[in-house]
């Protein structure tokens, strides 16, 4: 829903409202699970090469985590008798938002998810420059049984997926016992088409490997089902797939409660809208610093990463804790690029702030963030934040908020924003309709991470034109947000 408040109180509000959402403990992976990263092998001439940005995202496996919590928690509840183990293999020049999409939304449903390297070490680098570090080694998988093997996309990673002998054999095991497997983009034509199982199935994959695919087999819907495969488009459907993953592997009721829970249907019928317009373009590369604590939701801040990045846009990931590791949101570790005091050295012309409320409490207490928001608001440069994205439980009373980074500033400035319904009613503001994505001036806000793509999508289309939002669109698989008075 839209509402209006000054890009002050946003920002309180943002923090204050979700105060009582804290993620579940999780225990982190021994030492000896984590290798030192060193680049990978050498690629052929014709693997494309990975894009800039260094940040690393690390997996905790499913068996060193608490127990999943309720739906309010933001976990769906499982039968723990039949959990279902999952592997999703990564390689260098994986999708990043495919594999940390299928990854997250797994573990929601309350799935057993292993991320295995298939290269020598567990630190993977994927496509969009991301650093991926697996659970475990794909070798050691080896003789596990999987309820689902799930392969993410990207290239050269799904040539390498198709390379590593030894996930072949234990897909086509797996296969021959009717169990379910996927594949998403490039990997439905690059990876099981050469391995055979894709015969006498109808599949899907990326627009620009549909060629590759069975003339007589290949549809072009966004998920195709067929016996035990599904297979899917791109990073713009990643969640469609991954849904119809938790329905096959559960049922439909634990797929419709993660749905819901990630507002995806309420999202997809948000509209955009911009007011108050103003020129963003810029005569530079936009520099866009993401500033991450721990319990950051991982989702918000790899896509809008990834897609900035995708438009040839310069992107930090800055640490507001004593260290660059992250414990970010369900389990992921994410080791930014730098430490915010070093990263506030710098001037950027976007600063963007992914939601949750716990990681906001942290973000409110950096004194080199707040530094960096009052040289935004003086300089007149943008700023924004992607709002929580599934209502909260009900909180207990609780002492008056902390001022968030923008407020204990003093940016006082009337501005629209939008956020989901549940924190809209908590900010006490008068309401509009509801949209999507807001963008007033120099301020851009989102209503959640089903809406994640939207955000980077319009950031884009501010910095570049429509002409490169569009293009980008076209290239993760997604339909291209159109502006309220498009409409």
């Amino acid at each position: 829903m839209e509402c209006v408040l000054s890009s002050s109180r946003f920002f309180q509000r943002l923090s204050s409202s979700a105060s009582a959402r804290r993620a579940a403990p999780f225990s982190p992976p021994s030492a000896t699970a984590v290798a030192r990263f060193r680049k990978p092998p050498k690629l052929s001439s014709t693997a494309a090469a990975a894009g800039g940005g260094s940040a690393v995202i690390r997996y905790v496996s499913s068996s060193t985590r608490s127990s999943p919590r309720d739906t309010k928690g933001f976990f769906a509840q499982t039968n723990s008798v039949s959990c279902k183990r999952v592997l999703v293999p990564i390689a260098y020049g994986t999708e990043e938002m495919e594999a940390v999409i299928l990854v997250d939304v797994l573990r929601r449903a309350g799935a057993h998810v292993t991320v295995a390297s298939v290269e020598p070490l567990l630190e993977v680098e994927t496509s969009g420059g991301i650093k991926l570090v697996a659970d475990t080694s794909i070798a050691s998988c080896s003789v596990e049984i999987f309820d689902l093997i799930a392969l993410p996309g990207g290239m050269p990673g799904s040539a390498r997926l198709r390379d590593c002998e030894v996930l072949r054999n234990m897909t086509s095991e797996h296969a021959e016992g009717k169990r379910l497997y996927g594949a998403i983009c490039a990997a439905p034509a690059i990876t099981l088409l050469p391995w055979g199982l894709l015969r006498r199935k109808q599949c899907t994959g990326h627009p620009a490997f549909m060629h590759k695919l069975p003339t007589f087999w290949a549809v072009t819907s966004n998920i195709q089902v067929s016996g035990g495969l599904t297979t899917s488009r791109g990073p713009g459907t990643t969640f469609e797939f991954a849904l119809s993953l938790v329905e096959q592997l559960f049922d439909e009721s634990v797929s419709r409660t993660i749905r819901d829970l990630l507002l995806l249907d309420a999202s997809a019928d948000c509209k955009n809208e911009e007011v108050n317009e103003v020129d963003w373009s810029i005569d530079h590369i936009p520099r866009v610093l993401v500033p991450v604590a721990n319990s950051s939701e991982v989702m918000q801040v790899v896509i809008v990463a990834d897609i900035l990045r995708r438009a040839k846009i310069s992107v930090t990931i800055a640490s507001v804790e004593k260290s660059l590791q992250i414990l970010a949101s369900h389990g992921t570790k994410l080791i930014a690029d730098e430490l915010i005091g070093k990263a506030a050295k710098l001037t950027y012309d976007l600063v963007i702030l992914p939601g949750d409320g716990k990681a906001l409490e942290r973000l409110n207490k950096s004194r080199f963030l707040k530094k960096l928001l009052k040289e935004q608001e003086s300089a007149c440069r943008f700023y924004g934040a992607i709002f929580l994205s599934s209502p909260a439980p009900a909180p207990a009373p609780a002492p008056a908020p902390t001022p968030t980074p923008m407020q204990s500033r003093g940016l006082e400035k009337e501005k629209k924003a939008t956020s989901c319904s549940s924190l809209v009613d908590k900010m006490k503001n008068k309401l509009v309709n509801g949209r999507g994505v807001v963008i007033d001036g120099n301020v851009i806000t989102s209503s959640g991470l089903a809406t994640a793509t939207d955000f980077a999508l319009a950031i884009v289309r501010k910095l570049y034109g429509a002409a490169r939002a569009r293009s980008i669109a076209e290239g993760l698989v997604c339909e291209y947000p159109r502006l309220e008075r498009d409409y």
